[in-house]
């Protein structure tokens, strides 16, 4: 019966601590976007959540760990499909510039992403760590699936330029001044269908910039 109780205790506090850390990143999350990171304490994160500070701590750990661990989560949605098809001749790399680029635009336009880029922007000079966990977390591996993308182009001689180049020609061709207007409120996230057409129209432009190497 000691047993018995000790794992059904564990069990307990495991279910339990769950939701209590959900709601410290949901309120420290909140607490960023309102205040700034530089601005927002433990205790005002701690109040928010209903926790107390020793539980704050134990659960998430420091303020810079806690804004990590936000931005984690949300650039977690920036995660691209792993199971792109190989490129082996222009008309799969066109579909495959397309699926990246729609997932791409999906993701990174979901307002909870845009209000990331918009605190680590707000907080560029007093707390540079947040565009540096948002960069080492959510926007280099895109960078570097991308780069990776146009790396196999290469090698199988479908493309003839460097592949950080073309990876940075064809992420402006798929945003234009999209993030711009998003990040100032003046734009609306588009639908599925116009993210879609958007990824196709970039893929074809690039395409045309980019033509079969001689």
């Amino acid at each position: 019966m000691i047993a018995t109780k000790s794992t059904s205790k564990a069990q307990s506090e495991g279910t339990n601590e769950a939701p209590a850390r959900q709601r410290i990143l949901e309120a420290a999350f909140a607490a960023f976007m309102e205040n700034g990171f530089a601005a927002t304490s433990t205790l005002e994160i701690a109040t928010r959540a209903r926790v107390s500070k020793r539980e704050l701590y134990a659960l998430v750990g420091s303020k810079q760990e806690m804004l990590a661990a936000c931005i984690g989560e949300r650039a977690g949605r920036l995660e691209l499909p792993a199971n792109l098809p190989e490129p082996h001749d222009r008309e799969a790399l066109a579909r495959t510039l397309a699926t990246f680029g729609t997932q791409m635009l999906g993701e990174i336009s979901d307002p909870a992403v845009v209000a990331v880029f918009r605190l680590a922007i707000a907080e560029a000079v007093r707390a540079p760590e947040v565009a540096q966990a948002l960069n080492t977390t959510g926007i280099e591996p895109i960078r570097a699936a991308l780069r990776s993308i146009m790396t196999r182009a290469r090698s199988a001689g479908l493309l003839g330029g460097e592949p950080s180049t073309m990876a940075d020609r064809f992420v402006g061709l798929l945003w234009g001044n999209l993030m711009t207007g998003l990040l100032l409120r003046v734009a609306d996230r588009p639908p599925p269908r116009e993210i879609a057409g958007r990824a196709e129209d970039a893929t074809a432009v690039f395409l045309q910039l980019y033509p079969l190497p001689d």
